[in-house]
């Protein structure tokens, strides 16, 4: 057989991690072999990892690797993969997707629905996991692919297809009435993709972050007004809405005092200081419901055609915005999740893994 390897982390302690050599078993009828080619890191993937039980997020790539007991994770990456070797029609050796993948150097898939656009992971351990992180897209048959832009399609997408999900779902609802929207974390990627979107459509769009992040954040221009986190007790007193990209109890105290009934909605979407913060926000923004309802609305081609426009459009200045720090090889794989996870990247940096 040949060789691979795979790096886990103690899902008790995601400071802890282990690289680990092993073997790529071999395929069955009905599968196909991914070669994992290039990844990004970014708190997203730790996000993933915090968020694992709950969310579910450990089980898409299930059991670890070999000689690791089930208090190892592998948290899941997205990046680019090729296919190396099939037993299923229509995904060809060579072919190049995007999608979901473990930090290791190869994935068994079992696609299914494959068509021009890709396939779907139909194994079993993933029938009941939310159907968008199953979907592994082809170079040729995507609408936002680019070639020279695939480092920001790995760190961006899928914060963006986050971002643009948020961004809809907020105009959707008639920005819940409000006459601002407070977006937390706002020199994450998550938050100012989505504050992209939503910048000039209707209520003024303020972001909080730390003081040393306060120039990168007015200088990226998605919001009227920044602010640090401490001056979060001083906004108008106006219906608001808080989008939660933090997690920091404080601001969230704080708000609440402050503004009390004017602050109409309190969603939180996902984190980025390690702290769950699901069950102290009045709701939780989980993309792929939104997602499925744009999918009724507008069909898959009308989603996809909607998506690749709005991602075009961030891509055109999103690569001004971003120092990609680029990494090879498993050891690095392993630095650069140490880094993220400790919070030493720099909000202009982007961390790429080549495998």
């Amino acid at each position: 057989m040949a060789a691979t390897w795979t790096f886990a982390v103690a899902r008790d302690d995601l400071g802890r991690t282990t690289l680990v050599d092993g073997e790529i078993p071999p395929l069955h009828d009905g599968e196909a072999l991914l070669r994992v080619d290039r990844v990004g890191l970014t708190a997203n993937n730790v996000t993933y990892a915090v968020l694992g039980e709950s969310f579910r997020y450990w089980e898409f790539f299930p059991g670890g690797p070999r000689g690791l007991g089930p208090e190892w994770g592998l948290p899941p990456l997205w990046g680019f993969a090729e296919v190396t070797a099939s037993t299923v029609a229509g995904v060809e050796v060579g072919q190049r997707v995007y999608g979901y993948l473990p930090p290791a150097g190869h994935l068994v898939v079992r696609p299914e629905r494959v068509d021009a656009t890709g396939f779907r992971d139909g194994a079993a351990h993933r029938a009941e996991l939310p159907s968008p992180y199953n979907a592994y897209r082809a170079t040729t048959g995507d609408p936002a692919y680019r070639a020279d832009q695939e480092d920001l399609l790995i760190l961006f997408r899928p914060l963006f297809f986050t971002s643009f999900m948020l961004a809809d779902q907020v105009a959707d609802n008639g920005f819940y009435g409000a006459d601002t929207l407070v977006v937390s974390s706002a020199s994450s990627k998550t938050a100012y993709a989505a504050a992209f979107e939503l910048h000039g459509r209707g209520p003024r769009l303020i972001g909080l972050t730390s003081p040393g992040n306060v120039d990168f954040t007015r200088s990226l221009g998605c919001y009227d007004e920044v602010r640090t986190y401490d001056q979060a007790a001083e906004l108008d007193r106006v219906p608001t809405v808080y989008l939660d990209l933090s997690g920091a109890p404080a601001t969230r105290t704080a708000l609440r005092s402050h503004l009390g009934d004017h602050l109409v909605r309190d969603i939180a979407v996902g984190l980025t200081n390690k702290v769950p913060n699901a069950e102290a926000a009045g709701e939780v923004f989980f993309a792929p419901n939104q997602m499925g309802k744009r999918r009724r609305d507008w069909g898959r081609d009308g989603l996809d055609a909607r998506f690749a426009d709005a991602w075009h459009r961030f891509a055109a200045v999103a690569a001004g915005w971003l120092d990609v720090q680029a990494g090879a090889g498993p050891e690095d794989l392993r630095k650069a999740w140490l880094e993220v996870f400790e919070g030493r990247t720099p909000p202009r940096a982007g961390q790429i893994i080549h495998l």
